[in-house]
């Protein structure tokens, strides 16, 4: 389970505002092994986490380049995973480091082999100076990528802007943070981060548990959280990223 904020403005109003501010987090077992942001040891364009899970390994769950293309991905909350699927993570991964495919082409392709995956949500993005351009897919929704418009998202473990409440309250917090035009770059990482380690529970909530069928009642708890604590699971790294030019991490790790 992840969950992940943003705000994309491709051609800000104010010289100093961003064109796109990213505050997500990520849940995972404690003991899944991986690595903290970095850039690769071969291929020093990408900034990310990695996976170091076996048979997973170099699969991420957010990264940037240096290219100005960005990808990150959540799962879709399922009972019943496919332990034989294929690994969600390289998603991520392909995408930063094809230099030649566009951000819509490459969801088209993904479209294509959605179902070889255990259910996940994919964003991908690419910052030009002509063009910005982010786009969305979820093999559990519609069949094609969308490109999405100048505005404020929530994406957690259901499809893009699903109204559970700890998106609806997580995204209110960080829409509050992102209009504040008097904090400095410092500031807004900050409130950015005070957003992500928020973890009030947000329950009852009957749309997440509806779909979260075969979960125990404490865990769908714990997941109802914008930050998630829980003996085993919970959230392992917090990121926010902002934007005028090429993507710059503001703070990454595990």
């Amino acid at each position: 389970m992840c969950i992940i904020f943003f705000k994309f403005d491709p051609r800000p109003a104010s010289k100093n505002a961003y064109r796109l501010i990213l505050a997500a987090n990520r849940d995972e077992l404690y003991n899944r092994p991986s690595k903290a942001a970095d850039f690769w040891g071969t291929n020093s364009d990408i900034l990310s986490g990695l996976d170091l899970e076996y048979g997973k390994e170099g699969g991420s769950w957010l990264g940037i380049s240096r290219r100005g293309k960005l990808a990150a991905i959540t799962n879709y909350m399922e009972g019943r995973p496919n332990p034989d699927a294929q690994g969600r993570g390289f998603l991520v991964s392909n995408y930063l480091m094809d230099k030649d495919i566009d951000s819509y082409s490459y969801l088209k392709k993904v479209s294509t082999e959605g179902h070889l995956y255990n259910g996940f949500n994919l964003i991908t993005a690419e910052f030009k100076a002509k063009q910005d351009i982010v786009c969305y897919y979820g093999n559990r929704g519609s069949p094609e990528p969308i490109r999405l418009n100048p505005g404020i998202y929530g994406l957690s473990n259901s499809l893009l802007d699903t109204p559970w409440r700890k998106l609806l309250q997580g995204k209110h917090h960080f829409s509050s943070v992102v209009s504040d035009q008097s904090l400095s770059s410092d500031g807004l990482v900050q409130e950015l981060l005070n957003v992500l380690n928020n973890e009030e529970l947000n329950t009852p909530d009957p749309i997440q548990e509806t779909q979260g069928d075969g979960y125990t009642t404490h865990i769908l708890q714990a997941l109802s959280a914008v930050c998630v604590r829980s003996p085993h699971y919970g959230t392992r790294s917090v990121s926010s990223t902002h934007t005028k030019s090429l993507c710059s991490p503001s703070t990454c790790g595990d």
